[in-house]
């Protein structure tokens, strides 16, 4: 998809009303008309795509701050599209979590799981993001869930099957800890009972 560098879109934008209103001053209407026609294109491009796609590409390489200033250049987040609007809150809510701001960050990877998101993969990768947090809060109840939504996902990235293949060990490794912590108890509430029951002590003879 062809992408506007948001800055250039900003300069062309500024560029072409003052070039316009000349034109049509000077030369006449047609002679601007191009210049209208340009206008609420790179405009309408601005207010419902928004920034989203460079975001996104800031985001791969890493730069989670320029990722967040690409993300605050939104006008409003409401009125993208549909699709622009669930990548904005997923990067958002990366963005927070990579930063430590794991509350705010979990609201808006929830704003995104509620928008239909175009591909199992970007839903799988919410998912994994959310079953992540509430394994991190102890949840993990909540994380397999998140898990068992996943496994009902057609993940064909295979990044993303790895880092799922991973938690998934986690969860195995945090199950097999609660087992042995289980069995510890169990034992040490034997021991502690089996001292109760220890040999009587015969009364003295007379």
């Amino acid at each position: 998809m062809l992408s506007i560098n948001i800055y250039l879109r900003f300069a062309l934008i500024a560029l072409f009303i003052p070039v316009a209103i000349l034109l049509n001053v000077y030369l006449g209407f047609w002679y601007a008309f191009p210049f209208y026609l340009a206008l609420p294109i790179l405009i309408a491009g601005y207010v419902f795509l928004g920034t989203v796609q460079s975001a996104s590409n800031l985001m791969q390489m890493g730069d989670y701050d320029a990722t967040e200033k690409r993300l605050n250049l939104v006008l409003k987040p409401d009125w993208l599209y549909t699709t622009n609007r669930a990548y904005f809150y997923l990067l958002k809510g990366s963005v927070l979590i990579a930063k430590k701001n794991i509350d705010e960050g979990e609201l808006y990877l929830k704003k995104a799981q509620a928008i239909e998101l175009p591909s199992d993969n970007e839903k799988a990768m919410i998912e994994l993001q959310l079953a992540n947090i509430s394994a991190s809060k102890g949840k993990w109840k909540v994380a397999e869930i998140h898990m068992r939504t996943i496994k009902q996902l057609r993940v064909t990235e295979s990044t993303l099957k790895e880092q799922i293949k991973q938690f998934e060990k986690s969860l195995a490794n945090q199950g097999q800890m609660k087992a042995a912590s289980r069995m510890g108890a169990i034992g040490q509430t034997m021991r502690v009972a089996g001292a109760g029951k220890g040999k009587r002590r015969r009364p003295p003879m007379r």
